[in-house]
């Protein structure tokens, strides 16, 4: 079964003009493609949530490599890649990809081919993804009871992605293949990643949910209607401490408190063999007018601080695992991949 195809969208492309997006902050009013045609570009569309999600981001800096007129000049490579890695700097899968771009660079830079060999390198990176998140989906899918309430924070589907998605990726699964779910989507602010983007996909996948604000969650669950939740992550640690959106680590302190089953889905790439715990994940801080500004309108008082880090860390002694591609990795039996 082809739950891509039900999906009926591909956020991202390699064309002949260069690369293409899916400007995910123009959803779900509208449908738009934005094309790529330089490093500055891809940078900026991955710094401004044009393109967005761990696994995503760190495809389109690899096919953003290729659009580098002469790769094999030392010093605009080194800066491209520099640029690159900085524009989101919490998830791992952004410099995991970089260096794989570079390794295919360095190996094969007298190659007149280079520029292709590199663009094969990003495809791989891209096809392997949507195969991890296949494998994510299928191991996933075993701890997902039937008539199975699930809650999800932010967007860890085929939008963030290059296959299903990771924890979409597991509620797919589970729906295409006779399990009744519901879906309740935390609108995640301060951008809405949850009610614009998750929404908009499970509605294409005519998967039901239901969105809900974000303090709503406990409420939810101190009523019984949760039974499993499901995120996706930016960078796990070694301990499997992990960052995910900001309200992530909320979720998993109430989910304990109410003994609800509290997994996170990602694929290998995210993580990270150099930290080994949460308080060695670098935290993004985003722009303050993204609290400030809501659609366009002012939402506090002129001047106000604002504090807006756009991650959390979430600690492992509150998860039951981390479904990967390699199987479910558990803390407390935790011996790596």
């Amino acid at each position: 079964m082809n739950i891509l195809d039900k999906l009926g969208f591909t956020p991202v492309r390699w064309s002949d003009n260069g690369l293409v997006i899916l400007d995910q902050r123009k959803l779900p009013l509208s449908e738009e493609y934005l094309a790529l045609n330089s490093v500055d570009d891809v940078a900026r569309a991955i710094g401004l949530l044009a393109v967005r999600g761990a696994p995503l981001i760190g495809i389109v800096a690899a096919y953003g490599l290729c659009l580098l007129p002469d790769p094999d000049n030392d010093v605009p490579f080194k800066d491209a890649c520099e640029k690159l890695i900085s524009s989101r700097p919490t998830a791992v899968n952004l410099p995991w990809a970089v260096e794989r771009m570079i390794l295919v660079r360095n190996r094969h830079k007298e190659n007149p081919d280079l520029k292709n060999l590199m663009l094969s390198e990003a495809r791989a990176i891209h096809n392997e993804d949507a195969m991890m998140c296949e494998k994510i989906g299928t191991i996933g899918n075993e701890i997902v009871p039937h008539n199975c309430q699930i809650l999800t924070h932010c967007n860890a589907g085929a939008l963030a992605t290059g296959g299903i998605g990771t924890a979409l990726g597991v509620i797919y699964t589970a729906f295409f293949y006779g399990k009744s779910v519901q879906v309740w989507v935390d609108e995640t602010r301060p951008v809405l990643q949850g009610s614009r983007l998750t929404a908009w996909e499970l509605s294409r996948a005519k998967v039901p949910y239901k969105v809900i604000v974000d303090n709503m969650a406990g409420r939810l669950m101190a009523d019984g209607k949760v039974d499993l939740v499901i995120t996706g992550a930016d960078r796990i640690a070694n301990n499997l401490d992990f960052a995910n959106k900001t309200g992530t680590y909320a979720l998993a302190v109430l989910a304990s408190y109410h003994k609800i089953p509290f997994y996170c889905a990602a694929p290998s790439s995210t993580f990270d063999p150099e930290c080994p715990g949460g308080a060695s994940i670098p935290i993004e801080y985003r722009n303050e007018d993204e609290i400030r500004i809501l659609n366009g309108s002012q939402s506090t008082p002129f001047g106000a601080d604002v504090y807006n880090p756009g991650f959390d860390i979430t600690p492992h002694s509150l998860i039951c695992g981390i479904i990967t591609e390699k199987g479910i990795v558990r803390p407390w039996d935790h011996r790596g991949l």
